[in-house]
C-alpha cells in the first residue's frame, strides 16, 4: 500500500477570487496530465529492465518510503519556485518506477495487458466522477479532511504490516478500502481548490496525483488477485 497523503495539509481556506480558483484548477489538471508521462516512462523502464524486481519485502518498503517522502519534502520546499515542476515530475517518474514491479507481475498473467488497461480505465472513471461531483456539491467538505487523514494513516500502517505478513486477503481488504478513501480524497481536494482552499497548483497536483496513484495501484492489485489468468 502506498499511502503518502500524510504530508499534505488539510487546512481549508477561502478568500481567493473565482478567476484565481479557475486558474489553479486549470493549471493543476494540466500538470496532473503531464505528470502521467514520466510515470508511464518510469513504469516502462522498470518493467523492461527489471531493475525493481529485487526491491521486495522490507528493502523495497524502505526504498519506496524513503525516496517518496524525500521527494515530497523537496516538492513542498520548491513549490513556489521554478524548480517545483521539475521536482514534481521527477517524483512521478520515481513513483512509476516503484509501480513497475506490480505491473510486471500483472503482465505475467495471460490477460495481464487487459487488466492494466481495465485498472487505468477504472481510475479515469473514478476521477471523472469525483471531479464532476465536486462541481455540484454545495456543502463545505472541510470536515472530511481529518477523517480522511486518519483513514490514510490506518491504510499506511496496515500496508506496512501486510508487506511482512503477505496476506492475500489482507491485500484485498486494504486495496478495497484504499479505493474508497482515495476516491473521497479526490472529491475533497478538488472541492478544496474550487472553494479557494488551495492556491498553489503544484501542491494541488501532488495531492491529486497521490490519490490517482493509489486508486490505480489498488485496482490493479484487486484485478490481479481476482481476475489474473495463469493459463
Amino acid at each position: 500500500m502506498s499511502d503518502l497523503r500524510t504530508l499534505n495539509s488539510t487546512d481549508w481556506g477561502h478568500g481567493t477570487d473565482l478567476a484565481t480558483r479557475n486558474r489553479v484548477l486549470r493549471n493543476t489538471y494540466w500538470l496532473l496530465a503531464l505528470s502521467m508521462l514520466p510515470t508511464v516512462l518510469g513504469a516502462w523502464l522498470g518493467v523492461s529492465t527489471g531493475i525493481t524486481q529485487s526491491l521486495s519485502g522490507g528493502v523495497g518498503l524502505v526504498v519506496f518510503l524513503g525516496g517518496a517522502f524525500a521527494f515530497m519534502f523537496a516538492i513542498e520546499k520548491t513549490k513556489n519556485s521554478a524548480a517545483g515542476v521539475p521536482v514534481l515530475l521527477a517524483f512521478t517518474f520515481f513513483m512509476g518506477l516503484m509501480l513497475s514491479r506490480m505491473i510486471a507481475m500483472v503482465l505475467g498473467f495471460k490477460n495481464g495487458a487487459d487488466l492494466v488497461m481495465t485498472a487505468f480505465a477504472g481510475t479515469a472513471g473514478v476521477f471523472f466522477v469525483m471531479a464532476s461531483l465536486a462541481t455540484v456539491v454545495k456543502r463545505d467538505l472541510s470536515g472530511m479532511g481529518k477523517w480522511l487523514f486518519v483513514g490514510a494513516m490506518v491504510l499506511m500502517v496496515g500496508g506496512i504490516i501486510n508487506v511482512f505478513v503477505g496476506s492475500t486477503a489482507g491485500m484485498m481488504v486494504l486495496s478495497t478500502l484504499a479505493i474508497g478513501i482515495f476516491s473521497a480524497f479526490l472529491l475533497y481536494d478538488i472541492k478544496r481548490i474550487l472553494d479557494g482552499g488551495e492556491t498553489n497548483y503544484i501542491s494541488a497536483t501532488l495531492a491529486l496525483y497521490l490519490s490517482v496513484f493509489n486508486i490505480f495501484q489498488s485496482l490493479l492489485a484487486l484485478l490481479g488477485i481476482m481476475g489474473g489468468d495463469r493459463e
